[in-house]
């Protein structure tokens, strides 16, 4: 866990016990989860922005830092973010949750930049990518072994309360995701996706432009020389920061952890990239 959450909030948090209607979105680190949180709060607010200086997280708090508390007095329907496993997930068949994926080439690199960039939960400012690989194919970073994780989650791809989507695929088309997660919400969710002009809003207010601009709404601050909390948001980064030799020992993981798992198909584009590159 990152040094500035409170290690009481992690056990609260274990402890909360889910309801019908609760909203997680669950991710790993890095995978999209602030953008798909504002894509499902603007669908259940009918295309509304936040009010003008209104952070994220004080709507659609994350679990594991807050506590059950802060979580439970939420108005419903609760929307809740997570970084756990699915085995410490608060579970129940009424809740829904979405679970973004992102390949492990693209992921590692973002996180790297992004735990530069928060010297108040780590002491990395100054910290080399090389070193950070290394800690991220040994599953010591941030909540713990990415395969594990996307494993846990993508093993529920076919359960009715679980809502299964690439990072990738959001950057493909994100209209066709936005609709298809509004229908997965419910009918309010579907409304406002029906309404041509509350869509298009949302398309605008989630766009890597407009999310770019009010960096404050999504994280705390940021020291001025490391990268912004969104940074890139790019597929296929991984090939600026990887050597050959890195991308081969991560790909060698890949294939070792998901042979034979829904997970192994997830990116055949990029993984035949990874193949190319690192051979």
């Amino acid at each position: 866990m990152p040094m500035g959450f409170p290690a009481a909030g992690f056990e609260s948090g274990l402890r909360y016990v889910a309801e019908p209607g609760d909203v997680f979105v669950c991710t790993y680190p890095k995978c999209g989860t602030t953008w798909m949180q504002y894509i499902v709060y603007l669908l259940l607010h009918d295309g509304r922005p936040l009010a003008p200086g209104a952070p994220l997280d004080l709507a659609f708090p994350h679990l594991e830092e807050v506590g059950r508390e802060v979580v439970a007095a939420l108005a419903r329907p609760r929307l809740i973010k997570t970084h756990l496993t699915r085995a410490l997930t608060p579970f129940a068949a009424g809740a829904r949750y979405i679970y973004v994926a992102r390949n492990p080439f693209d992921c590692v690199v973002s996180f790297y930049h992004h735990t530069r960039g928060f010297p108040q939960h780590y002491d990395f400012a100054n910290g080399t990518f090389a070193d950070f690989f290394e800690c991220f194919v040994s599953g010591e970073v941030d909540f713990g072994d990415y395969f594990e994780h996307l494993l846990s989650w993508s093993a529920l791809v076919d359960a009715p309360n679980v809502f299964f989507v690439t990072y990738e695929d959001m950057q493909a088309d994100a209209h066709a995701v936005i609709v298809a997660v509004a229908r997965f919400l419910g009918e309010k969710a579907e409304s406002a996706a029906r309404n041509e002009a509350v869509l298009a809003s949302i398309l605008d207010a989630v766009s890597f432009k407009r999310m770019a601009e009010d960096q404050r709404r999504w994280s705390s601050a940021r020291p001025k020389d490391q990268p912004p909390f969104v940074r890139k948001g790019a597929v296929g980064d991984w090939q600026t920061s990887m050597t050959p030799s890195q991308a081969r020992r991560l790909l060698a993981a890949f294939d070792e952890r998901t042979v034979g798992t829904f997970a192994a198909q997830l990116w055949p584009e990029i993984i035949a990239a990874v193949r190319r590159y690192s051979s």
